[in-house]
């Protein structure tokens, strides 16, 4: 039996924070900056007059008081209780743009809410180069990093992925740690029988804050007779790099990869490592006996896996192979016709807007 496993960053299904969209990476990463310092002046207890004015000015700055679904924000207050004097703020009518904003809260413990990115729908022809993409890729089991919850991968797995052909009968995902809806899931064709999350494995550093920017799920696929344990990764990513962050979470990885390999031989780490071939977290899971599927003999495409997928530095994406599945390799193949950048794309792909992601699809065929 020949079974195809592959990882596609899809880069979310149907709604992606607005932040994503803007085309300078300076642009993206102070508004992220911004929201992160918004987020622990709100955390805070109690909030000081100084506190109040900085709070108030970041969420005027940024309309962060709009529900306008037309021109969404880009980071937006969620009030529970909006209600006269029971909120942050009062808020303003429709249409309005004001330019004082008292806060009436006193702390985090008198208000109901939180502070939230702002999300646009993609243009349904990135959904659909999205769809293409993981059809033509046909994998049997395919980890999907950056999908926003579990009932929109169901709904893109019947309604997208369901048009022409039958969906996947199993799909998976649990919400991680990232508030932003890029969690990690699964389509399988092979029953999915457990998952093993580790959203509360400590930052060694501080313990008070989860390690896993998103998790490390481990999801059990029964395969006939035997069973696959599919550790599925997105870790820290280079934008506001912490490159110790991503190795303490590359270290855990190779923690749980070799407690994996006790219950099963058959123990496989992939998804977007967010770093290089020859770095240290990359390294550190090699270190186990892992193996890269694109270094078998069997792949000859390009080097890399992300925008132009050209040079060794665009590779980020990776499926990592235990001893015992190396032998079985028949296969390893990149589908990099969704990505704008490459200079093959489908005809669909016209501009980054509609591309289906800017990562490549990866996969392996093991005969098992």
């Amino acid at each position: 039996m020949v079974v195809r496993i592959g990882t596609f960053n899809t880069e979310n299904l149907f709604r992606r924070p607005s932040v994503f969209r803007l085309p300078e990476a300076a642009q993206r990463k102070q508004v992220l900056d911004e929201f992160d310092a918004l987020v622990a002046l709100l955390d805070k207890e109690p909030y000081t007059d100084e506190d109040k004015q900085k709070i108030s000015a970041l969420i005027l700055k940024y309309r962060a008081y709009s529900n306008d679904p037309e021109n969404p924000p880009l980071i937006r207050i969620n009030q529970n209780r909006p209600g006269k004097k029971s909120g942050l703020f009062d808020t303003p009518p429709p249409g309005a743009q004001p330019t004082e904003l008292p806060i009436l809260a006193d702390g985090r413990k008198t208000w109901a809410g939180w502070a939230e990115l702002g999300q646009d729908d993609l243009d349904m022809t990135a959904v659909s180069n999205t769809g293409r993409v993981i059809r033509e890729v046909d994998a049997d089991v395919l980890l999907v990093p950056e999908v926003e919850d579990r009932l929109t991968l169901d709904r893109f797995n019947q309604h997208v992925l369901g048009l022409g052909r039958q969906p996947y009968p199993f799909n998976l995902l649990i919400d991680g740690n990232d508030p932003r809806g890029i969690d990690i899931g699964i389509l399988s064709r092979f029953p999915i029988t457990s998952v093993r999350p580790h959203l509360f494995d400590p930052n060694p550093t501080d313990p008070t804050k989860p390690l896993f920017s998103r998790d490390c799920p481990e999801y059990e696929i029964q395969l006939g007779q035997a069973s696959l344990v599919l550790l599925g990764n997105h870790l820290k990513s280079k934008s506001g790099d912490d490159p110790e962050l991503r190795l303490a979470q590359a270290e855990r990885v190779a923690e749980i990869y070799r407690a994996a390999l006790e219950r099963t031989p058959n123990a496989v780490v992939a998804g977007d490592l967010n770093d290089f071939p020859d770095s240290k977290p990359v390294g550190v899971l090699l270190d186990t006996g892992l193996r890269d599927v694109m270094s078998h003999p069997s792949y000859q495409g390009e080097p890399g896996t992300h925008g132009t997928c050209h040079q060794t530095r665009d590779k980020l994406d990776y499926v990592m192979l235990p001893p015992a599945l190396w032998e079985k390799v028949q296969n390893v193949g990149l589908e990099t016709r969704g990505i704008f950048l490459h200079s093959n794309h489908f005809e669909s792909v016209k501009t980054k807007t509609d591309e289906a992601s800017d990562h490549a699809a990866l996969f392996v065929d093991l005969d098992l």
